[in-house]
This record gives C-alpha cells, structure tokens and sequence, in this order.
C-alpha cells in the first residue's frame, strides 16, 4: 500500500494535463499495434472470481489476437460489465480504440487500469504512447520512465523514450535511451539510425559512424543512413571509404538523386574530376525526374564549374575574359587542385559542403 498512494498521486496529477491538452496527434506515426510480451499469457491469469466476466474477458483476449477488434471490444466490455475491477480488460480496450486513433478514449482507459493495478507496466506502456500521439511528449515521457521502472526490460519503451527525449531537445538523454533500448533489442534498426543521429549532432562522429553501419546490416535500404555516414567518412578524411559507401548505395537505391550527388562531391574532393561531374550529371537527371528543378540547375551550373577546371591551361587564339569563362558571376579557379575549391555564390552550391539528414525515424514503437 505504500507504492500505491504516490503512484496515484502521479496518476491524478497526469489526467490533469491529459484531458485538458489538445487531441492533435503524430501523423507521420501508423498505428500498427504490437503486443508486449507477455501480453498473450494475460488470458491465463485469474483475472475475476466472478466465472462469466472471466469467462468473457478470456474470449475478448482470443478475439483480439485473432484481429476480431469489434468482438473482442464487445466482449471486454460485457466482463466489464459484470466486474469492473478487471485492470487488463481496460488495457486491451485501450489498445482497440488507440489503434482506431480514439486516443481520449484510449488514454481514459489506460488511465482506469492504472487506477486498478498501479503495477501494470504495459498500461503505464501503452498511456505513454497515446499521449506521445497527442503530442503530450512530457507526460508521455513520465509514463514510459513510470513503465521502465515496474518492467526495465521493456525494449519498445525504452526506443519511445529516447524519440520523445529527443523531441523534447534532451540529445544526451535520448542517447542513453536509445543505446538502452538496442542493448534490449539488437534488431531495431530505427533505434541505431535514431542513435547514429543523435551521436552525430553532438559532434561524436565515430560512434555515429558505427551506429549507421549496424542500421545498414539491419536496414541495407536505409538511403538516409548511406548519405550520412558517407559525409561523416568524408568530414573525417576517409574519403576513399566514403566513395564505397556511396557506391554499394547507389547498387541498391540506384534512384537517390542525392547519393549520386554526394558521390560527386567526394570525387570532386579527391581531384578526379571527371567522376565527379558524371556522378553530378546522374544528380542532375534524377532530380529533374523527381520534379526538383531548382536542384537540378544548381547541379548544372557546378557541372560547369567543374568542367572548366578540366579544361587545359594553354593560351587560346583569342583572348578571353575570366568573366567569359563561367556562366555565374564567380571567377573560376582553373588549377585541378581539390583543395582550391571556387567560392560560389550563394545561389551555388559550394562542393565542400557535406548535406546531411538530421531527421531521425518519427516511427513509435506500439
């Protein structure tokens, strides 16, 4: 009895921010509603002396699993009925009317099997996602901590604390989340690219470059990954490698306008020009293929930048201004030296700037 007060205390508190708060939600999240484990093994417990609501509760939990969402609400709801002090049946409802995005009506029901059994970790689990959906990301952090403390194993709480800690502007804090939950969970590719972000916008750029390689053994599609962590190879001077990378990307996402434009820049670092402005050329073409012209120019005129400096440097028959040589305002540096790199102007694109993804996966765990 004496955890069962403050934990009530936190609970009453909380529904003050949930039902006042706005019903706005993540729409770049799709429910697709996965059990917790251990969740299957629910129907097993004695979860009512009363034999008909137990009985009921039971075929709601066969339902369920079964994807019969309306026989199974039907069913928690009769056992519900007959005995209301069922902590589980309300979870399982939760779950039913979270994944047809009711989500006041979810988090009501979270709330009331909270109020129940204040040790039931996947209630306090599955409230941090319904507020985290509604965009209530403190609360939902307090309920995924509150989660973690009755079941520290809980993988999928500890990848939606560290995407919400982000969200919140805690980077350091959301590291620790995010290395918890693959040290729970080895296969989560999300958490590594969510992890090798967070590294690398606090400047930790090889243990950013390792969280990429395990999202790519995990997620080899993953054209994100690929682009980052070939400039993070790049900004460290393993431009070689970063050619590699972009390579084996460019072998199975051969459509990545922005992988053959990386793949150009690394090029264009190293002095082989040429590559660089046939890696350019495929930019340029992929971009106008997806519609983005404005790209696409900006590729064009580095193309002309960089075939100028192929361009020998032997007198002509007749004289030409520096002017004439470009088709931009900015004067053309035409030694093929990679470290003497033009200075565009603004509405160019300067090849040593190394573009990044700093976005990382909004996909919650359910």
């Amino acid at each position: 009895m004496s955890q069962k007060y403050p934990l009530r205390l936190w609970f009453s508190g909380l529904c003050k921010v949930v039902f006042f708060y706005s019903s706005a939600f993540l729409v770049s999240v799709a429910p697709a509603m996965t059990d917790l484990a251990g969740s299957k093994l629910l129907a097993q417990n004695v979860v009512s002396q009363n034999l008909e609501a137990a009985s009921y509760f039971q075929q709601g939990v066969m339902r369920y699993h079964n994807k019969d969402l309306a026989g199974a609400e039907y069913a928690f709801r009769q056992a519900l009925q007959i005995d209301s002090n069922i902590a589980s049946a309300h979870n399982y409802l939760g779950n039913i009317l979270l994944q047809q995005n009711s989500f006041d009506a979810a988090t009501q029901e979270y709330a009331e099997a909270i109020k129940l059994n204040p040790n039931l970790g996947e209630a306090y689990y599955n409230l941090g996602l319904a507020l985290h959906k509604q965009k209530q990301t403190q609360a939902a952090i307090t309920a995924y901590r509150q989660a973690l403390i009755i079941n520290p194993t809980m993988a999928n709480a500890q990848y939606n604390l560290g995407l919400a800690l982000y969200e919140k502007g805690q980077p350091e804090e959301a590291i620790a989340a995010y290395k918890q939950a693959v040290n729970l969970d080895s296969n989560n590719a999300n958490a590594y690219f969510n992890l090798a972000i967070a590294l690398q916008e606090q400047g930790k750029l090889s243990e950013a470059i390792r969280a990429y390689r395990q999202t790519l053994k995990l997620n080899p599609d993953n054209a994100v990954a690929y682009n980052n962590m070939g400039s993070l190879l790049t900004i460290k001077g393993q431009t070689s490698e970063a050619i590699a990378i972009y390579q084996t990307a460019i072998k199975r996402l051969p459509h990545n306008a922005q992988t053959y434009y990386n793949l150009g820049v690394a090029f264009y670092n190293q002095g082989e020009f040429k590559k660089a402005s046939s890696a350019f050329k495929r930019a340029r073409n992929r971009y106008r293929q997806q519609g983005d012209t404005e790209q696409a120019n900006k590729i064009e005129q580095l193309m002309q930048q960089v075939a100028q400096m192929q361009e020998p440097k032997q007198p002509q028959v007749s004289q030409v201004s520096q002017d004439d040589l470009s088709d931009s305002d900015t004067p053309i540096n035409t030694e093929a030296n990679p470290s003497n790199i033009p200075t565009p102007e603004e509405e160019e694109i300067n090849p040593e700037e190394v573009p990044f993804s700093l976005k990382p996966s909004p996909r919650l765990m359910q």
